[in-house]
C-alpha cells in the first residue's frame, strides 16, 4: 500500500457497533480500517468513531483503488454519510482556490474511488494535476511539474477510454494541449466540444484557438519538434527546426519565443534579445518572456532594461519565484546586496525548498 495510509490499522468489528445503517449491514467478517493519530502502536478501541473509519474507507478508496473491500467501503461509506459527495466536493473546491492543493488533490482522489466511472471527478482531478504542475513551474521546479502534467495527461486519457466523453472534458484537454504546444490534440477536442457542447461562450472561445492554430499555423510539425528538442536539450536541433517555421511562418509570435529561448539556453544572449524582442512586437507580454528578455538584458549588463522588465513581469505575476529571483541577481548586479537578501528571503518564504535563492544568501552572508 501507499506511505499515504501508514496511519491506517485494521480492526475487527467492535461488539457495541451497531450492525445496521439504514438499509446497509456492517459485515462481522470483515476488518474495518481506521485512522489513528497517536500512533499505530498505541490505539485505544475506546477512541473510536465513525469518522475515524470513513476517513480511513476514503485515504484507501484515494490511493489503493483496486483494494479487495473497495466496493464494500464505498457503500460503508455512502451508507454513513450520504451527502459526503456533495460535501468532498464543495471542500476540495474551495481546498483548491486557496492553494491547498495537496488536500485538495487527495479529496479529488476519494471522489474518484468513491464513484469509479464518474467523469466529472476525473474532470476535476485533472484540472488539480494541471494546477499543481503550474504552480510547481512557477517556483522552478520543472522536474515535478512535468510530473504532474504527465499525471494530468494519465487522467485525459481515462476520460476518453470512456464510450462517450462530457464535452467538458473536451474543451478542457484542448486547453491543456494548447499549453502543451500539441496543437493538433487541442485542436481536436476543442472541436468535439463545439460540435457537442452547450455552453455559447466556452464554443466561441474554442472556435477562436480553433481559427489561431489553422491561421497561424501552430499544428505544423517543424514547430512541435523544435519545442521538443529544446525542452530535451538539444537546443541547435530545436533552433533549426524553429527557424525553418519562422522562414514560412513569420508572424508567430510564438515560434519566436521557442527560437528566443533555445538562443537563451545556448547563451547566445544577443540573438535570443532579438528574438524575445520580436516576439512581444507579434503577441502578449507574458511575464514568462518578460523574464526571459531580461535575463538577455542581465547578462548584456543592461541593467537599466532588465529592472524594466522584471518589475512589469512581477507586477503581473507577484508571487513567480522565478521573477523574484531574478530581482534579487539584479540588485548583486547593482551592488545592493541587502535589497538582493530581501529578494532570496521571500523566494525561500514561497518556496522553502529553493536552492538557489539560499545559496545567493549564503554568498552574501559570507561576503
Amino acid at each position: 500500500m501507499s506511505d499515504k495510509l501508514a496511519d491506517i490499522i485494521f480492526i475487527a468489528v467492535p461488539d457495541h457497533l451497531d450492525r445496521e445503517i439504514g438499509s446497509f449491514r456492517i459485515d462481522p467478517e470483515r476488518m474495518l480500517p481506521v485512522e489513528v493519530t497517536s500512533g499505530t502502536d498505541r490505539y485505544d478501541i475506546h477512541d473510536l468513531a465513525w469518522e475515524q473509519i470513513v476517513s480511513a474507507m476514503l485515504k484507501i478508496l484515494a490511493y489503493a483503488p483496486n483494494h479487495e473491500d473497495a466496493s464494500y467501503y464505498r457503500d460503508f461509506v455512502l451508507a454513513v454519510t450520504p451527502e459526503i459527495i456533495a460535501e468532498l466536493t464543495e471542500t476540495a473546491i474551495i481546498k483548491t482556490r486557496n492553494g491547498d492543493l495537496e488536500l485538495a488533490e487527495e479529496i479529488f482522489l476519494a471522489l474518484r474511488g468513491l464513484q469509479p466511472g464518474d467523469q466529472r471527478s476525473l474532470v476535476n482531478l485533472a484540472l488539480l494535476y494541471e494546477q499543481r504542475a503550474e504552480a510547481e513551474s512557477r517556483v522552478g521546479n520543472e522536474a515535478q511539474s512535468e510530473e504532474y502534467v504527465e499525471e494530468a495527461f494519465t487522467v485525459y486519457q481515462e476520460l476518453f477510454s470512456f464510450d462517450e466523453t462530457l464535452p467538458e472534458a473536451h474543451l478542457n484537454a484542448g486547453f491543456f494541449f494548447v499549453k502543451q504546444k500539441s496543437y493538433e490534440q487541442a485542436k481536436r477536442h476543442l472541436e468535439v466540444y463545439v460540435a457537442r457542447g452547450d455552453d455559447e461562450e466556452h464554443k466561441q472561445e474554442a472556435r477562436d484557438i480553433i481559427e489561431q492554430i489553422e491561421s497561424q499555423s501552430l499544428s505544423d510539425t517543424l514547430f512541435k519538434e523544435a519545442y521538443d528538442f529544446i525542452q530535451m536539450g538539444k537546443e541547435k536541433e530545436g533552433i533549426d527546426k524553429i527557424t525553418r517555421f519562422i522562414e514560412t511562418h513569420p508572424d508567430v509570435w510564438n515560434a519566436w519565443f521557442i527560437l528566443g529561448w533555445g538562443h537563451r539556453r545556448m547563451r547566445a544572449f544577443e540573438s535570443a534579445k532579438e528574438a524575445f524582442e520580436r516576439s512581444l512586437e507579434l503577441g502578449p507580454r507574458q511575464p514568462d518572456t518578460l523574464n526571459e528578455l531580461a535575463i538577455c538584458h542581465l547578462e548584456l549588463d543592461d541593467v537599466l532594461g532588465a529592472r524594466a522588465l522584471l518589475t512589469e513581469a512581477l507586477t503581473a505575476e507577484p508571487e513567480n519565484t522565478k521573477i523574484i529571483s531574478n530581482m534579487g541577481i539584479l540588485a548583486l548586479k547593482e551592488g545592493n546586496p541587502e535589497e538582493a537578501a530581501g529578494y532570496f528571503r521571500t523566494v525561500l518564504e514561497l518556496d522553502p525548498d529553493d536552492r538557489v535563492a539560499q545559496a545567493y544568501l549564503d554568498q552574501i552572508a559570507d561576503e
